[in-house]
């Protein structure tokens, strides 16, 4: 198996879920991953904002407010819409995955919520359209104002390895509070939570990246990466939080903070501009992770490579 900095889009192809996860392991702590939302206009005319956020560096994109019951990708037209994962994987090489959000009922809200539709919810039918469909990942997690609480994805995380098994890797984890209270801040996850979603199937255990929320530090955000690895997990560094539209300086310390805390995969989010990172932020941070050297070779390899 090689190391994901070195697959092209051919290596890509050929991979399951449990053969992503170990490229991304052997690559130590140097995955990019772009979050983006397809459900919008994107940044210019003409392309997606998958491609944008694929040619400015990114290894993996994650589709946000993708409705697995309408499914589309604005920028991206084609015939049977069940096919737009696969078209979209074909343009830009790399592994596609779909957010999923684990709305819970019961929740204790802080706020207002938004009602999402059924096919942005972690259901088990919305799981099983989503390997129908292509997807290398799933990412268990909530938008801001979606009622989404850590045991509403324990039970999903459950759900998914059944739906799944080693075809689609699992990433499972909160960004910011998402409207609940008692799980923002430095409330939003512990080592009980890591341990008990790594148990549940979690491949990937998803944690807000150094400095994005309160209580975010780089002392307990190496902890929490500790216990993921000490279960067999592997961890993704999130930026949820609108600061992928911040400063290149402050992408750049948060991006070494989070290398130095231990993470497998650096994420950025979808709010710096129009449903993307300001691009060259992607850029800026995949530089400050891996060098010009990976950057500027993901950047140029050829699909048909």
């Amino acid at each position: 198996m090689k190391r994901l900095l070195n697959c092209t889009a051919s290596d890509f192809n050929a991979m399951n879920g449990r053969q992503l996860r170990q490229a991304i392991d052997a690559s130590e702590g140097r995955v990019m991953l772009s979050e983006v939302v397809c459900a919008v206009t994107p940044l210019y005319p003409g392309l997606t904002n998958a491609e944008y956020a694929a040619a400015f560096g990114a290894d993996m994109i994650l589709l946000n407010l993708f409705d697995v019951d309408r499914p589309n990708i604005e920028g991206l037209a084609v015939e049977n819409s069940e096919h737009v994962i696969k078209a979209l994987k074909t343009l830009i090489g790399r592994p596609v995955g779909i957010n999923l959000e684990p709305v819970d009922p019961d929740a204790d809200n802080a706020e207002t919520l938004d009602t999402l539709p059924k096919g942005r919810t972690a259901t088990r039918e919305s799981l099983e359209k989503l390997k129908a469909m292509g997807a290398d990942f799933v990412c268990l997690t909530g938008n801001p104002k979606t009622g989404v609480t850590n045991a509403a994805i324990l039970k999903s995380i459950r759900e998914a390895k059944d739906v799944f098994q080693d075809d689609i890797m699992i990433i499972a984890g909160k960004m910011h509070g998402a409207g609940v209270k008692g799980e923002a801040g430095s409330g939003i996850v512990d080592q009980d939570v890591v341990t008990e979603f790594t148990r549940a199937g979690a491949d990937i255990i998803l944690l807000p990246g150094t400095g994005t929320v309160p209580g975010a530090t780089l002392e307990k955000t190496e902890a929490l990466i500790q216990a993921a690895h000490e279960q067999g997990a592997l961890a993704l560094t999130a930026i949820g939080t609108s600061q992928e539209g911040a400063a290149k300086e402050t992408i750049q310390q948060m991006a070494l903070h989070n290398k130095m805390a231990g993470a497998d995969i650096h994420h950025i989010g979808d709010a710096g501009e129009h449903g993307i990172a300001a691009p060259e932020n992607i850029m800026d941070y995949s530089v400050a992770i891996r060098g010009k050297r990976h950057t500027y070779i993901r950047m140029a390899a050829s699909i048909n490579r």
